[in-house]
Formats: C-alpha cells, sequence, structure tokens
C-alpha cells in the first residue's frame, strides 16, 4: 500500500530557471515551473498527470491524461481525462477535453471541444409482419 505510487505522482519537474528547447516526452507525472518551446507529450498508453504551474509557459502542442493549468499554453491542449484550469490559466489555442474543470480568472482563447465517448447506437429494430395481416 505505501510502496505504490497513485496516477497522480510528479515523477519529475522542470525547474523555474530551466529553458527547453525542443519536444518533451514523458511517463507519470510532471510539473513545469520553467518554460518549454517545443511539444510537451505524456505517453498515452499510460496514466500521466501534466501540472503547469503559473509561473511556465509552453509554446507548442500539450498532451496529457490530466492536466492542471496555472500558467500559459500558447498552442492546442489535448486532455483525454481531466483538464484543470486554475485561475491564472491562459490558453491560447484550441482545446479538446474529456472533462473540464475551470476556476474563475481562468482564460481561453480558442475552440474548447468536448470529446464524447463513444456509445453504441440503438437500432430499432425492422418491423416484422404479422401473420394473418395483409401486408
Amino acid at each position: 500500500m505505501f510502496g505504490s505510487k497513485s496516477k497522480s505522482t510528479i515523477d519529475s519537474l522542470i525547474g523555474l530557471a530551466t529553458r527547453i528547447e525542443g519536444d518533451l516526452h514523458f511517463k507519470g507525472g510532471l510539473r513545469i515551473d520553467g518554460n518549454v518551446r517545443g511539444n510537451v507529450i505524456a505517453d498515452p498508453t499510460l496514466p500521466s498527470m501534466l501540472v503547469i504551474s503559473e509561473h511556465a509557459v509552453i509554446e507548442g502542442e500539450v498532451r496529457a491524461a490530466h492536466l492542471v493549468v496555472n500558467g500559459q499554453i500558447n498552442g492546442p491542449v489535448y486532455c483525454s481525462e481531466l483538464l484543470e484550469l486554475q485561475p491564472k490559466a491562459r490558453i491560447t489555442g484550441d482545446v479538446n477535453y474529456k472533462a473540464l474543470e475551470m476556476h474563475g480568472g481562468a482564460l481561453v482563447s480558442g475552440k474548447l471541444t468536448h470529446d464524447q465517448v463513444e456509445e453504441p447506437i440503438l437500432k430499432l429494430a425492422a418491423p416484422t409482419k404479422l401473420i394473418g395481416s395483409n401486408t
């Protein structure tokens, strides 16, 4: 019980004084306090959590299962589970999400698209011919 990691555990940190040029691929949990000029992409086959702090600036595409934003993202955002936009969040770009929690003060300049879970389509059975009817 105590040795297992929950899926919201932060495994890595990009510090406030760090600037990354290029794409960043990660697994598990990542917190960004610095600047990233490139795409930030979580492994889509594993649970992931990405925290963008109020000091962070991302210039590129962001993809994660659980995303908490309190900083700035300039680019499209794809969140396959929960997107949390905290009061200082600023996103310039289209946002695709499954579930959204948006606090007062958060701003999105772009299109918000809810990715619906595919539900089975119910089809009505074709009417059957009744015995003894002329149709």
